[in-house]
């Protein structure tokens, strides 16, 4: 049975910086509470986080939250016309990325499309925009992996390995991309407004294949952890989707792992390379406690969390294009994404040539 292969990975996000922005909006929420607002301040000073990137134009003037006034106070929009803002841009970006990661590709040889989104839905979706833009077979095979959150890639190279080592000759593109900006809520709940702190808009993309090229995909564990369900709630409401990332997310994650250090490395003990999902620096923090990791593990994760903040399925993508830009051949890897369930999905993988 052929092995399969993360042959490259490319990345990108929207151009305008919104960080410093979204704080502003945090704290014109918590303003009347000024314990609250303390305690907002303080996370936003420890998040490890200093730039996040989004389709929306950041307003200079700090009136609204950005210039094309899509946030308003007191007129939010709802998800229809998030979806409009969806249709609009996601194609754009996806078809940016997929683009960086097929210079020089030959195109025709691409068999299927595997697209990951939790943040926008349309149909005809990005799968096709990718097709047509791209100028991919019109006989190529497209798979959505759909609203779970930000273990989805993890997933879809599950599903990318399983085509690969059923079909040595396919060659599948796996495109992760989220907009995540563009479910800002109004609100004056704490939890709801720091979750606003970590998230962005991104996009990656990998081409998967059985050339022995790159990162060898070894094994797959996916970890549930009972009694956790309502610690990672993501539902389409009426003002958008209404996501919850309770503040017992890291905890919990800490608990699992230790429990199930050994299923998750299957007795390995000389994992060098770590690609950690950044959900946050809390979790990071408790992924080095449950594998008792040196500082440095994780700084590739810790870097894409200063650099891009948390872009939901696509962030652990741009974690692992990092440490294939230094690893060496035969190095030894996990990487590991979590999301609602609680779920950790992990993948194990080796450096090729």
């Amino acid at each position: 049975m052929p092995h399969a292969f993360i042959n490259r990975i490319a990345t990108a996000t929207p151009p305008h910086d919104i960080h410093d922005v979204f704080l502003r909006f945090g704290q014109r929420m918590l303003e009347k509470d000024r314990r609250r607002l303390a305690l907002f301040n303080r996370m936003s000073e420890r998040s490890g986080i200093a730039h996040r990137y989004s389709f929306l134009r950041p307003d200079p003037g700090g009136e609204v939250v950005d210039a094309d006034r899509f946030y308003r106070q007191g007129a939010f929009p709802d998800t229809t016309e998030r979806m409009k803002k969806f249709e609009a841009c996601a194609p754009e970006l996806a078809v940016a990325t997929a683009e960086k990661l097929l210079a020089g590709e030959d195109r025709s040889r691409i068999t299927h499309v595997v697209v990951t989104s939790c943040t926008g839905l349309a149909a005809p979706g990005i799968d096709l925009a990718v097709v047509e833009r791209c100028g991919l077979p019109t006989t190529v095979e497209r798979t959505m992996v759909g609203f779970m959150g930000c273990y989805a890639a993890i997933n879809a190279l599950k599903l990318a390995r399983h085509i690969v080592r059923s079909e040595p000759d396919a060659r599948v593109l796996a495109l992760n991309l989220e907009l995540c900006t563009l479910h800002l809520h109004e609100t004056d709940n704490l939890e709801e407004i720091l979750s606003f702190l970590l998230f962005a808009d991104g996009c990656a993309a990998a081409l998967v294949s059985s050339d022995p090229v790159g990162v060898e995909i070894n094994s797959f564990r996916s970890a549930l952890v009972p009694d956790t369900r309502e610690l990672i709630r993501w539902h389409i409401r009426n003002q958008g989707f209404d996501m919850v990332l309770s503040g017992g997310v890291p905890g919990a994650i800490r608990n699992a792992l230790t429990s199930s250090r050994d299923d998750i490395l299957g007795g390995a003990n000389d994992i060098e390379l770590w690609a950690v999902h950044p959900g946050g620096r809390t979790v990071l923090d408790a992924v080095e406690q449950a594998f008792a990791l040196e500082p440095t593990a994780l700084a590739a994760s810790r870097s894409v969390l200063n650099d891009y903040g948390n872009m939901s399925s696509g962030t652990v993508m741009f974690v692992l294009d990092r440490i294939m830009r230094d690893a060496k051949n035969g190095q030894r890897g996990c990487a590991m994404s979590f999301g609602p369930g609680l779920v950790a999905e992990t993948m194990m993988f080796r450096m090729a040539a």
